[in-house]
């Protein structure tokens, strides 16, 4: 096969498994270990995890895809959400996601990108999860009060200056709920911080 016509195949192959494929799904496909070494070493793919591999010549390049692939399970919280809703104007330099605390590390333990893994109870995983958009790519999040409450939960842990922003901006939103807000505190024993940080505002 021709190297244009060869890399045409292989952009298309791994653009049905949306850009990473993983050991197993490449050897199905008939492509052996000798053709991954050859394509990393032509920096058509990259290694993003044991076993997982990224397309990355011309297309493929959005992370969130990658984070979709290998943790369909996380969702999205913390600065990463709070970048999303226009409470922070700072583009985390890594992707924050919440994710069940029984999970194995060692699915965290990637090199690329670079990811913050927020480890909880198995039942709050999904509290105030929907669904949003981020390079046309469909995502897991937590809706706007949910992020609020994970702020004031970890607020010793933040840049007070994001926190501030986030607070202020939560406040200014006609699209939060206050009554979510405060189910969601309940849940995560936040109900004094929202009544002393958010409550005066309202």
């Amino acid at each position: 096969m021709q190297k244009n016509n060869r890399i045409a195949y292989l952009k298309e192959l791994f653009s049905s498994y949306n850009y990473v494929m993983t050991t197993a799904e490449l050897t199905k496909s008939k492509v052996y270990y000798a053709d991954i070494k050859q394509l990393l070493d032509e920096e058509l793919i990259e290694r993003v995890r044991r076993g997982y591999y990224h397309w990355i010549q011309d297309e493929g390049k959005s992370e969130i895809v990658i984070i979709n692939s290998l943790f369909p399970d996380a969702v999205l919280c913390m600065e990463t959400a709070l970048f999303y809703y226009k409470y922070s104007d700072r583009n985390p330099a890594e992707w924050n996601f919440a994710i069940d605390r029984n999970v194995s590390k060692l699915r965290t333990n990637i090199d690329y990108p670079f990811i913050k893994a927020y480890r909880i109870e198995s039942e709050l995983v999904t509290l105030g999860e929907t669904t949003g958009e981020i390079d046309f790519t469909t995502v897991r999040i937590y809706d706007r009060d949910r992020t609020i409450c994970d702020v004031l939960k970890n607020m010793s842990k933040m840049d007070k200056e994001i926190f501030n922003k986030a607070v202020q901006g939560y406040v200014k939103d006609p699209k939060k709920n206050i009554p979510n807000l405060m189910e969601y505190a309940k849940v995560l024993r936040v109900q004094k911080r929202v009544k002393d940080l958010i409550g005066v505002w309202l």
